[in-house]
This record gives structure tokens, sequence and C-alpha cells, in this order.
């Protein structure tokens, strides 16, 4: 860092603008430092290594406040990292987003009357490419905006050729190693889609539907027969069991024996299974194996047949009834009312509320399906992943959330991988003319003749491998050697098991790969060292933001509004481990105005000299040069001790209270009394106050990047505080005697603006005053500061004391006397004390006619019934203190 010498603050304040205006600096400056190479890794470096992988937005994805949150964490601890010198790659990437972007590209067609199937698989695949060059990663300028310090040299796609052939990789060893089968087994199906979907891209909402209890088998009370209830009635067409409790004694007698099916005419046979809560409705539940989780693991138990009642698209096939052919929803209205005109719909549940999962893509309700697809045996997968946490080459922040890893990973069922689409990676299977199967890897070619599977890898296969794919994997490669492990992930608990789990599990079968191990001393190769989990991003009013409730913020919005600093900061100070984070229009005003009370304290800095340098010996110091040094000493402790710990609240919160309670409004106005002052002490002020500046620009420079670059260029000369040097404690012992003072004065000037206040004193008007006392309290030094901060003047030879307080200081009682004689509107201001005495009456009586309601107070919770008292007892107060004010000035 280079030091400009004073002289010429003058002109550095003048480069400044006369106010911050984001918009007309950010972009600009963002390429300057991506031009600079400030962002680009050298993994040939000596630095120490620290590295992130950004998680891989969708390629059709745009910014929402979510990313805004991730990126502002991530961007944050890298940025900090570099200035302490850590050779830091921060890798940015998109994922190819299977189900969403051929859902944007099928969409295109459909406005031309095409499907896919108009222009075959290849060339469909060759239009989306051309829809991802031309249209796809906008979300890429958005992270510009946004301030982004990431290594664009080495942006990746999950469909690029390196990554593609990771994935071929690690699925043939999968395979080889009996990881990965194909098999029939329910999985989440999307009619629209034709495919089947992830768990995480199932929304469940509560609807309003029906719920109707059936009579299967006799209709004649005296011969065998039992009441099940759904709100699926279609899917009776696929039961092939009813189902009780063991130990029901209403159906001892029937449990194994069949009845028949009210429309197939089948028997099917009534079970035991221990699954049915004889409790709810009338104990007995009906099984469709095929289109039901829970009855599906119960068909396993029973070994009973499973067929499939719903093709593809959603409609009855394969029943031999009249509802083949019909959708599944028309299927519902038509099998109700059939069985309705035989006498077998015994109860209707109408208006009946229950949560249905919704696929997020195309907004219809999932069908459960019975399916052949291809699968991840996970067991030893979750097991290591679940060891890397326990044994503790992974640490998770906050550690309160290790449970639900715990119990997520020790209970993880069998992944389905397989996913009916064109776009993605192509399952590397090859089957033969004679029914042969041969999985085929990277370097490897399929006998000709023979036919690829048809499916593609879900999308959260490939972006599982992204912590060491992206860092050329299974090449050994300087990335890897320099940059892997990664130092931190961090996410949404929210993708905990979906995302993360699946990095871990991926990472953890790779561990001792010899690209990922070689020159790291038989350390494990984790994926990531930590693991940084942070809440959900709530409105004002702690409600999740959602498309239906209105209540979602775009964040570039509040970029062009306020400035990417002041939503970083909003986002920043609102963010602790694991915890929700609740944001609204008056969070952005706020950071907006510290951004603002930052350039102008340091505009003013400038203005009046102000630069960091050599400070003078600590004895040469004020009382307040030594308090502000000390206390600056604490706040980069907490700061350090915070962003270590992930704790971004804490460090903002630090740093804003520290640079706009202590630092613009105690300080600056302090030293406004020491420039005044000639020679040294004004030289010396200049210094102190110009050091804290700096360091408090490089603290903040990793959350609110622009303005302290801006800043921090403009006071000390810099090439770019991006490139600074992170603070560290000046090594002087506090001052205690120096930071008693100060307290003792801010107290002092405190009180007396409140006093000044209660004697109707305009907040810039100056009074005549005496202060008694100030000796004793060990604070003459300090009198002038007092004076101009509590605008006071001395007493002349008129002054008459027209009123009197005590301050009790920490070592003695100071006495302010002032005289208002001619100061004060007397008139006015009877007239606005009774003003406020009225207002003050009627809380009052408003309280006491509340706390006087019996019938109130029986139902009021205790806490609402403790803020009405509270309110009652200030404006008792406030009547008393302005009805004695008002006393006083009826004696003048």
């Amino acid at each position: 860092m280079t030091s400009a010498a004073p002289d010429n603050s003058h002109d550095r304040a003048a480069a400044l603008p006369k106010s911050w205006d984001p918009s007309a600096v950010e972009a600009e400056m963002y390429e300057r430092w991506v031009s600079a190479g400030y962002f680009t890794a050298d993994p040939g470096s000596d630095k120490p290594a620290y590295s992130i992988v950004l998680p891989p937005p969708n390629v059709t994805g745009t910014l929402h406040m979510g990313h805004a949150l991730d990126h502002t964490l991530m961007d944050t601890l890298a940025r900090r990292k570099r200035m302490q010198g850590y050779e830091v790659l921060w890798l940015p990437g998109m994922d190819h987003a299977g189900i969403a972007t051929q859902t944007v590209v099928e969409k295109q067609l459909a406005l031309d009357g095409k499907t896919k199937e108009d222009f075959g698989r290849e060339s469909f695949v060759e239009k989306v490419w051309d829809w991802k060059r031309e249209s796809g990663g906008s979300i890429q300028w958005q992270m510009r905006a946004l301030g982004d310090s990431v290594d664009w040299s080495r942006d990746r796609f999950t469909m690029d050729e390196g990554l593609s052939r990771a994935v071929q990789t690690i699925f043939k060893r999968l395979y080889d190693d009996g990881l990965i089968y194909r098999a029939e087994r329910l999985v989440n199906w999307s009619p629209e889609l034709r495919t089947a979907i992830s768990d995480i891209e199932v929304k469940h909402e509560d609807v309003e539907g029906e719920l109707v209890s059936l009579r299967y088998g006799s209709l004649n009370d005296d011969e065998p027969h039992v009441v099940v209830a759904t709100t699926r009635v279609e899917t009776m067409l696929g039961d092939t069991a009813v189902a009780v409790h063991p130990d029901d004694p209403r159906y001892q007698k029937l449990i194994g024996t069949t009845i028949e099916h009210p429309i197939t005419g089948r028997q099917i046979p009534i079970v035991a299974d221990d699954y049915v809560d004889p409790e709810f409705g009338s104990g007995a539940v009906k099984i469709t194996p095929a289109h039901d989780p829970n009855d599906f693991e119960i068909g396993l138990r029973h070994k009973l047949p499973m067929p499939t009642i719903m093709d593809e698209r959603g409609r009855i096939t394969g029943t031999g009834t009249e509802f083949d052919g019909m959708d599944r929803f028309e299927a519902r209205v038509k099998v109700r009312e059939r069985l309705a005109r035989e006498g077998r719909v015994v109860a209707e549940k109408r208006r009946y509320i229950h949560s249905v999962g919704h696929s997020e893509r195309s907004g219809e309700p999932i069908e459960p399906r019975l399916s052949m697809q291809w699968w991840v045996k996970v067991e030893a997968l979750a097991k290591a992943a679940g060891d890397a946490v326990r044994n503790g080459h992974v640490a998770i922040h906050p550690p309160s959330l290790e449970p639900r890893w715990f119990e997520w990973v020790d209970n993880m069922h069998d992944w389905t991988i397989s996913r009916q689409l064109w776009w993605g990676h192509r399952i590397p299977i090859w089957y033969g003319p004679e029914g042969e199967v041969v999985c085929v890897g990277p370097d490897e070619t399929a006998p000709e003749g023979w036919v690829q599977d048809p499916d593609v890898l879900d999308t959260w296969f490939s972006s599982g491998l992204w912590p060491f794919s992206t860092m050329g994997w299974p090449e050994a490669t300087p990335e890897l050697a320099k940059f892997y492990p990664t130092s931190v992930l961090v996410t949404g608990y929210d993708i905990l098991f979906f995302w993360v789990a699946r990095m871990m599990m991926f990472g953890m079968y790779v561990s001792e790969d010899a690209a990922l191990t070689t020159g790291k001393g038989g350390a494990v190769q984790v994926p990531f060292r930590d693991v940084f989990l942070h809440g959900l991003i709530r409105d004002q009013h702690g409600k999740k933001m959602s498309k239906s409730r209105g209540n979602g913020i775009d964040p570039l919005d509040w970029i062009r509004a306020y400035g990417a600093d002041a939503l970083r900061f909003t986002l920043a100070r609102g963010a602790q481990p694991g915890g929700d984070l609740s944001v609204g229009e008056s969070h952005a005003l706020a950071s907006r105005s510290f951004v603002t009370k930052l350039f102008n304290a340091t505009k003013f800095a400038l203005l009046n000299g102000a630069a960091p340098g050599e400070l003078p010996a600590r004895e040469r110091l004020t009382d307040a040069d030594r308090w502000i040094l000390d206390r600056l000493d604490t706040v980069l402790d907490e700061v350090d001790a915070a962003f270590d710990a992930y704790e971004f609240g804490k460090a903002c919160e630090a740093l804003y209270h520290f640079a706009w309670d202590e630092l613009c409004d105690w300080y600056l106005e302090l030293a406004k009394v020491q420039f005044a002052a000639d020679g040294e002490r004004a030289a010396s002020t200049r210094t102190v106050l110009g050091t804290v500046l700096d360091v408090v620009l490089r603290l903040l420079h990793p959350v609110i990047p622009f303005v302290t670059e801006s800043l921090w260029q403009a006071l000390t000369g810099g090439e770019s505080v991006v490139i600074s040097t992170w603070p560290t404690r000046s090594g002087a012992v506090a001052d205690e005697v120096a930071a008693r003072r100060i307290a003792d004065a801010q107290r002092l000037i405190t009180e007396i603006r409140r006093f000044r206040s209660d004697q109707g004193l305009a907040d810039k008007q100056k009074v005549a005053a005496r202060l008694i006392g100030l000796e004793e309290a060990d604070l003459v030094a300090l009198a002038p500061s007092v004076a101009n901060l509590a605008r006071l003047t001395d007493a002349d030879a008129d002054f008459s004391v027209t009123a009197e307080v005590e301050v009790r200081l920490s070592g003695a009682t100071v006495t302010v006397q002032v005289d208002t004689s001619g100061s004060v509107d007397l008139e006015a201001e009877r007239k606005r004390l009774e003003k406020d005495l009225a207002a003050a009456q009627k809380e009052l009586q408003t309280t006491e006619a509340k706390l006087g309601n019996e019938a109130f107070l029986a139902k009021a919770p205790e806490a609402v019934v403790d803020k009405i008292r509270n309110r009652r007892a200030v404006a008792a107060a406030e009547v008393e203190r302005i009805g004695a004010r008002l006393a006083e000035l009826g004696a003048k």
C-alpha cells in the first residue's frame, strides 16, 4: 500500500463524485478487476491455497435472492482470503439442467407447431446447444453485477467435454463395482414431461380434493366386505390387496382370505401388515403397489402383483375396463360415478385438504409409477459420507445441523439416476442383439450394431462430481494438486441431502484416486473441508418467499435501486449459520444509508487532509485518538473471529456499529475540534483518522467491494483494495484510562443533549453554560470537545442559571448549568408541551382501560399484557415529566 501525502488530499477528495452513485461506477469497476487478473488463480503459486466451487446455477436460470445470498457469502470469503495472502480459486460454472432446458427448447418448437420427435434426437440436441450458446447463461452477467470475484478463465459447464469424460469414468467404475444396477421400482413420474424426476423437483402443496370411502367385497352386510378410503379413486383399478393391522380384532377372520375387486372382479387377498394404523378411518387400506410408495413396500413384503395401470402420459391402460385410454383425472370422476351407481360409495368428504406432490417444472401433480430405471446402490457410499463427518474430515457449520445430516445419510434409499430425456449425459450402457449388456468407458467403443440406452443421467449425477470434475479429474492436473480438496462449500440447508450428500458420496468414492492423492501425503481427500449451511431468505414478515404469495424480491431490482453493495450488506448482515433471514425494503434502505455514511465520512476526512501513515508515539496522541485505535483493534478481533466461524451477521454488525456509532458519530466529531488546533495535534488527528478509515475500508471490502474500492483508492492512492493486505492488530496495549474518559465524555454529552431537548432548545442552537466538576471527573482536556458537541458557549458576565442538571459519571458528578434567557420561545414551547401532554395522557388512558378490562386480561397472552403494562409506565412517566416542565414554564 502506498500512502498519499496530506497536501494532495483535497485533489483526491475532488476526484470522488459529489455523492455515491453505484450505477455510474460498478460495471466499469468490475470489468477493470477482471481485466487486471485479480480473480485469476495460479496453481503454480507458492501461496497457501483456498478454493471454493460455485454451486452451479441452471443454464436456464436467473439470479434470485437465494443465489444472491450464496454468492455474497462466497465472495466475502474469497475476497478476504485473497487479502490474507492465499492463492484463491473461486471456480464458476453452470448446470445443464436437463429437464428445465429441454422444456424451454420444446416450448420454442411448439410455437411453430413442432415437437422434438419431428427433428429426431441428434438434431434436437443440437438445437438445445444452439439455445445454450445464444440465450443460456444470463445469470453470468448478473453475477458480474453482484460483484462475484470468480475466476472466469475456468468457467465450466456440466456438459463440457472434460466433465462428460468424468461422468463416463465414474459411471463405469460404479457399474463395474456393482454399485449401479437396473431395476423396476417406484419413481416420481411426470406425465407431462414423460420422465422420472428427483425428489428435489417435487414440491408438496396442500390442495382441495375428495376423500371417498369405497366398499370392497359383498354389498350384503352379512357377507365379507371392507371399507377403504382414498383421494385417488382411479388407482383402485390397480389394487392387488387390502391391508389391515394384524392385531385389529375387526378383521381377524378376514386375514388370509380374499374378496372380490369391485370393478375388475379379481379376487384380491386381505393381508396383515404393521404399517396400517387401526385408529385411522376403517382400519383397512387399499393396496396399489405400482402407484403408491407405501403400497409398493407392502407389495414387496407380501409378494403382491404390481400391475402398472397408467402409461407415461398418465392415461389408464391395461385394465381391460371402459376406463382404458382415459386421462387419470377423467378416470377419477368416471370410476367414482360407476361405483356410486353400484352402491359402493359409502361416504364422500368433499373439500378435503391434503398434501400432493407437484412437479416443480411442469406444475402438475406427480404420479408415483412403477418404472424400469437405473439406480445407484447407496448403502456403502452413504456410510462413507457419514463417516467423513463423524471422523472429523469434514466439518458442518453449524454443528447443530449434524444430526440432520446423519439422519439423511444413515437412512438413504437407492437413488434413481435415469431420466427419460434427450438433453443430458447419455447413459453409457449398450445392448447387443442377443440381449448382451456392456458399459462403455470414455476411451472405449461399443461393438458395431449395438444400441445405446435411450435415457440420460439425472442432473444431480454430474453436479455431484462438481468439486473435482471441474478441476480436470480423472486426469491429474495442476488445479487438483493445488486446490483440491476445496476449502468450503456454501449452500442452503434445504439442499443438504439432495446435492451435498451426492458430492460427499462421489468424493469419498474416488478419495483414493491417484489423480487426487498424488503429493498429498496420504491425507483423506474429501471434496471440501467445511460445509457452511445458511438458512432460507424470507420476507420482512418472516414468510417464505414464493411466486404464489407474490412476495419475492428480484435482487437485480435492488441492485438498480440501491447498488450492489447495499444488497450484499443486507444479505450478509442477516446471515448466520443455519438461520433463516428476513429482508425487506427497509433493510435495503438502511444498507444504502450505511454506504452513503461511509462515503461522506471518507470524503470529509479527505477534505480535512486525512491520510494513513506512520502513527505518532502513543503518548503524543489524544484520548480520542487512543480510544478509537484501541476500539479498532477490538473490532478487528471480533470481525476475524466472526468470519472464521462463518458468522457473517456478527462481523457485519460489529463493522456497522463501529463505523457508524463510534467512528462517524463520535470520533469524527471529536476530530473536528482537534483539526481546529494548530500544528502537531491536527497532523496526528489526520493520520489517525486516515489510518482508521484505511483499516475499516479493508475490513468492509469483502462485503461491500465497490464503494470501498473507490474510497480506498482515493484515501491511499493504492492500486486496488482487492489486492491490499488484510489488516492485523496494532500490537498496542489498550489505554483503559482513555477509554474511561471518552465513555464519560460521551455520557456527559448525551445527557446534556437530552437536557437541552427538555428545555426546548433546537438541536443546533448554542446556549451559554457552566460545567462544574470537570476537574474531579478528569475531563478538563476534553472540555472543548464536550462544549462543541453539546452546542455550549462559555458563561459571560450576564450569565443567569435558568436550569441545571447533575450527570453522574464513573468517578465524579458534573453539574451542568445553562442560561436559556432569550433562547426559548416560551409560548411556542408551552404549546408543544401541551400537545405532547395530551398525547401522553391519551396513551395512559388507553392502556389503563385495557388493563382494567377483566375479559381482555382473561384472553390476552401474558406477553401482550406485559407490553401494555410497559406502555402504561412509559406514558405515566411522560405525563409526569411534561407536567413538571409546564410548571417550570408557568413560573417564568
